[in-house]
């Protein structure tokens, strides 16, 4: 009778072991659905990462690009996926932070339709004005805009992007009131600053790099707790006389439909953590400008509620929505 509950004993275990290994294991290949288009920055070290994933897996890694509407066109389509590993999205960090405030009617549900795998790559904000401008410093574009209230401009590529919530929270943290001018591109957003059309605007490097190279722009602050090695003269927003811990940044990430075994996200947790840390990965991203982040699964939910819960702040503190 004990040799009989002892063999079934050890009969359970390995059946739970095999389980175990089943839920772990990759399928026999992985479709990233990107919501960039193809020869975008994010798109260029998506492909750079699952070159390396595909290497370090031993399966193909495809990228399917699918731009347009807000993100949602992929969204929809990693939704209809089988959520078992074999198709991840490729998402801007503002279809999960800012977007749930800024639609009524959002097509898809962050906590119910997407788990968090980690984030890729962050772009902090530059504090970019005209080469001609009168501002040095960011203490003295604040009191400008506090001697002269809603006189002062700054753009960005879209109502309701980073950009603009940026500069809200600005105005909000300096108790200042400026004047928000929408652009539907970057490059006609950088074009129209370098010519003085609005008096500032958020950038970086991946989008505006090219102008402060030539001359056009300057950057003259940094909206991030340190500055970037890439222009290690240009200070924060807070050494250049702004509010203390202000910070504005661009993430890029990669999640799976709900319902993706947990053993299989973490194991690609583990393993896209460990292509970020390798020095070609982190060395091409920043010659494009971004930083390699990475992080475990619970800290990119606390970031995502983190950051939804900010930017949330500055839509219902304008009274913003999109739909």
């Amino acid at each position: 009778m004990i040799r009989r509950n002892l063999v079934s004993i050890l009969a359970i275990g390995l059946l739970a072991s095999l389980s175990t290994y089943a839920q772990d294991t990759l399928p026999s290949r992985v479709r990233i659905v990107s919501a960039f288009s193809v020869g975008s920055g994010p798109d260029a070290m998506l492909r750079i990462i699952a070159e390396s994933l595909a290497s370090s897996w031993k399966i193909p890694v495809v990228v399917e690009n699918k731009p347009g509407g807000s993100g949602f066109i992929a969204i929809a389509e990693a939704k209809r996926s089988v959520p078992d590993g074999t198709t991840l999205l490729h998402l801007e960090g503002m279809n999960v932070t800012a977007l749930p405030h800024l639609y009524k009617k959002l097509p898809y549900s962050v906590k119910r339709d997407l788990a968090p795998i980690t984030p890729l790559h962050e772009s902090y904000f530059f504090v970019a004005v005209p080469a001609n401008s009168p501002y040095k410093t960011v203490n003295q574009l604040l009191a400008a805009a506090k001697a002269s209230p809603n006189k002062l401009t700054y753009g960005s590529w879209q109502i309701g992007s980073i950009a603009h919530l940026g500069g809200e929270m600005l105005s909000d943290a300096a108790a200042v009131r400026m004047t928000h001018v929408p652009y539907k591109e970057n490059s006609t957003l950088y074009t129209s600053l370098a010519r003085g059309d609005i008096d500032w605007a958020f950038a970086s490097i991946p989008s505006a790099g090219n102008l402060e190279k030539a001359g056009k722009l300057r950057f003259i602050a940094i909206a991030a707790p340190q500055r970037e090695p890439a222009h290690p003269d240009v200070p924060t927003v807070l050494e250049s006389g702004g509010p203390a811990n202000f910070a504005a940044s661009s993430w890029v990430g990669l999640f799976a439909p709900a319902g993706t075994p947990p053993s299989v996200i973490e194991r690609m947790n583990a393993d896209i953590n460990k292509v970020l840390r390798s020095s070609s990965v982190t060395a091409r991203m920043k010659e494009i400008g971004y930083t390699a982040t990475g992080s475990s699964v619970a800290a990119m939910n606390s970031l995502i509620d983190k950051q939804g819960t900010e930017l949330g702040q500055a839509v219902r503190k304008i009274n913003l929505t999109l739909d």
